[in-house]
C-alpha cells in the first residue's frame, strides 16, 4: 500500500467517527508502524484508535525487536498494539518460547493483542495459543493477519481467514476478560452479525463502510438493536468458513 492508499482508509474511518458511529462503527485504524505519525494526524479529533501491527505479517522477528518495535509504536501514538505470534515455533510446540514472547510484549505495552495466524494451526495449536493468552492477561486474541497464504498439493495458495469454528473454539477457550478479533473472511453485514452471535467483540475488515451502510438500511447502527441470527448447519461444521 502506498501512502496515499493508507491516507485513503485512515478518512474513510474519520468518516464514520463522525457519522456517529464511534461507538458501532470503526473502533480502530490499523496501520504498519512508520505509518503511525499519519494516522495521528488524519485522526486528530476523532474517537478511532491507531493500532500498529508487530512482527508483520508473519512474526519472525526475535523477541527483542518485536518488544522494540512495540515500545516505539506506542511512543509514536499507538494505541491497541496487534502483535503476530512466532507461529514456527507454536507448530513445532516450543511453548515456553511463545509464551515468554507474547509475556514480554504484554508487559511493554498496555491494550496489547495477539494475532494467532490460525490458517497454518490446528485446534490443538489455537486451544494452547488461547490458554497462553489468557493466563497472561493480553487483551485481545486476533485470528489472522489476512496474509495467512497456505500452498496447496497442486501449488495453488489458499486462505480462510476467520471461520467461525475456529473463532467458537477461541470463544471457548479464551478467558472472559480476552477478547476476540475476527480477521479475513468478514465480508458482509451478516458475516459480522453471525460473528457477533458467536461472542466475537472485534471485526477488522475492508469491507467496514458497506458493512455500516447496509446495517443502517436494516435500521441497526446508532442504538442498540436485538437482531435474530440463524446460523446454518453448514456454519456449525468443523470446517465452517465464509
Amino acid at each position: 500500500m502506498t501512502d496515499d492508499d493508507v491516507r485513503q482508509g485512515l478518512k474513510v474511518a474519520r468518516k464514520y467517527n463522525h457519522l456517529g458511529y464511534s461507538e458501532y462503527g470503526m473502533a480502530t485504524a490499523c496501520v504498519k508502524p512508520y505509518s503511525i505519525p499519519m494516522a495521528v494526524e488524519e485522526l486528530q479529533g476523532s474517537s478511532v484508535l491507531i493500532c500498529p501491527v508487530i512482527g508483520f505479517p508473519h512474526g519472525n522477528s526475535t523477541t527483542v525487536v518485536k518488544v522494540f518495535e512495540a515500545e516505539e509504536a506506542v511512543k509514536a501514538g499507538g494505541k491497541e498494539i496487534d502483535m503476530v505470534i512466532n507461529v514456527g515455533k507454536a507448530l513445532g510446540g516450543d511453548w515456553d518460547y511463545v509464551e515468554d514472547e507474547v509475556r514480554q510484549i504484554n508487559d511493554a505495552v498496555t491494550k496489547r493483542g495477539a494475532i494467532l495466524k490460525n490458517d497454518y494451526l490446528k485446534d490443538e495449536h489455537v486451544i494452547k495459543l488461547c490458554e497462553i493468552c489468557s493466563k497472561i492477561g493480553v487483551a485481545f486474541i486476533k485470528t489472522s493477519t489476512g496474509y495467512g497464504f497456505v500452498k496447496q498439493p497442486n501449488g495453488l495458495y489458499t486462505y480462510s481467514g476467520a471461520t467461525l469454528h475456529h473463532l467458537r473454539l477461541m470463544r471457548e477457550h479464551a478467558a472472559p476478560s480476552v477478547q476476540i478479533k475476527a480477521a479475513g473472511g468478514v465480508r458482509t453485514l451478516d458475516d459480522l452479525l453471525k460473528v457477533r452471535a458467536i461472542g466475537v467483540t472485534r471485526v477488522g475488515a475492508t469491507a467496514g463502510p458497506a458493512m455500516l451502510a447496509e446495517a443502517e438500511k436494516r435500521g441497526i447502527g446508532h442504538e442498540p438493536t436485538t437482531v435474530q441470527v440463524t446460523l446454518s448447519p453448514e456454519d456449525l461444521k468443523g470446517s465452517a468458513a465464509y
